[in-house]
């Protein structure tokens, strides 16, 4: 039974990580090594894939680098700030309306932005936020939403509400009670929804490629589609422009992976 179990797990690991072997030992080949044999060793390596994108797509890189960055920060911001609230405030309903209230929220998840994309855009242009930077973060932070509330709602399960009460009964206020009490004790949930929505919305492609629109911006995704040519592919650039554009969620990836799990599982038993 052991040994199956380390065959599937090595096995499945092998299923994930070659995708991304693929990508990394490509971005060191020369084109014709990796049109001949894309899966082999470089047998001569090269950084000309790299230097070409910093020479000849450097305004594509840091536009789109620069852009990805804000709307992913500041809709985490969004999302950390308003799920945190919105579950603290949940915290102290009856559990009848708890339980109506996050049907409600399901119901957000369960809809894929396919779906709402002509509303959304609808809406967006009747407020004039289409095209906008402002109006993707917007949507961004509202779709996400519903995610980070359940994360930090299944947290709150395991904090005592004769706490929060205490805190009432000594003075202190909703807004202190939330920043001096509940935000710290939130610190591996949070983690876990930075990760989460961070991952996403640096992945989302087709949502900023409609509600941005042609002109009005890129991100690393719609980067990396503008770099597919109609006649011609240079795949030894592309894959290091993937490589470059994966490191930010990599990094912040190794510096919250500590809270990671503990945030997810949080709630799940008591």
């Amino acid at each position: 039974m052991f040994y199956r179990q380390v065959f599937i797990s090595i096995f499945l690991s092998i299923i994930f990580l070659f995708p991304l072997y693929l990508v990394f030992v490509n971005s060191f080949k020369f084109e014709n090594d990796i049109l001949n044999n894309p899966a082999s060793f470089p047998e001569l390596f090269t950084f000309n894939n790299y230097i070409n994108i910093f020479v000849k797509s450097n305004d594509l890189l840091s536009n789109s680098l620069t852009n990805s960055i804000i709307f992913t920060s500041l809709s985490i911001i969004f999302v950390l700030v308003l799920s945190s609230m919105l579950a603290f405030s949940i915290h102290f309903l009856s559990k009848k309306i708890q339980n109506i209230i996050f049907i409600f929220l399901l119901l957000g998840l369960i809809l894929p932005t396919p779906i709402i994309l002509i509303p959304v855009f609808t809406i967006l242009k009747f407020v004039n936020l289409n095209n906008t930077f402002i109006g993707l973060i917007l949507f961004f932070a509202a779709y996400y939403l519903p995610f980070g509330t359940l994360v930090f709602r299944g947290f709150m399960k395991n904090i005592p509400k004769e706490m929060i009460e205490a805190s009432f009964i000594d003075g202190a206020n909703f807004i202190v009670c939330y920043l001096k009490i509940i935000l710290p004790i939130l610190k591996p949930a949070s983690a876990s929804v930075i990760i989460i929505t961070g991952t996403w919305v640096w992945n989302d492609f087709l949502n900023p490629l409609i509600l941005l629109g042609p002109l009005e911006g890129t991100t690393v995704t719609v980067g990396l589609y503008r770099m597919v040519g109609q006649y011609s592919i240079n795949f030894g650039e592309l894959y290091a422009f993937m490589v470059l554009i994966s490191l930010p969620v990599l990094i912040a990836y190794l510096f919250l992976q500590k809270y990671f799990i503990e945030g997810l599982l949080a709630g799940s038993g008591k």
